[in-house]
């Protein structure tokens, strides 16, 4: 099964970094990368913007903020990366991932969402979303 609609991406994946913002450890350094990360998520299309310096998620475009790099896959592809289940350069290399913009920033944050899997399947979990779980 996949997320329902776009206010479910934005839920779950964009509420990832919400959580992230808010780490003692993970917050300062997402903020200093001073990336502007775009994801343009399809089945269901959804597209969100993380500010990183403004510590920000917007569902859609955020006004006046270019993005440094679009991420684009399904959004069960997304869903399983925050489960810990996709492999970025793989996932890249085999074109489940697309990226346009700086990739080597990208590939910077991996380490700092490893911590935050277990966080991301306990959120689906709480809220009844077994079915997310992959």
């Amino acid at each position: 099964m996949s997320f329902a609609n776009e206010d479910e991406v934005r839920r779950y994946i964009g509420g990832i970094f919400e959580t992230a913002f808010k780490d003692q450890e993970i917050g300062p350094k997402l903020v200093e990368t001073g990336l502007v990360l775009k994801f343009a998520f399809t089945e269901p299309d959804a597209h969100i913007v993380i500010d990183m310096p403004e510590q920000q998620v917007h569902l859609g475009d955020a006004p006046g903020k270019e993005p440094s790099a679009t991420m684009s896959m399904q959004s069960e592809t997304g869903n399983a990366y925050w489960q810990g289940k996709v492999n970025l350069p793989f996932a890249m290399a085999r074109g489940k991932i697309k990226v346009d913009g700086n990739v080597a920033n990208l590939l910077k944050l991996a380490p700092l969402g490893k911590k935050l899997y277990p966080v991301y399947i306990e959120t689906l979990r709480n809220d009844g979303r077994t079915d997310l779980l992959v």
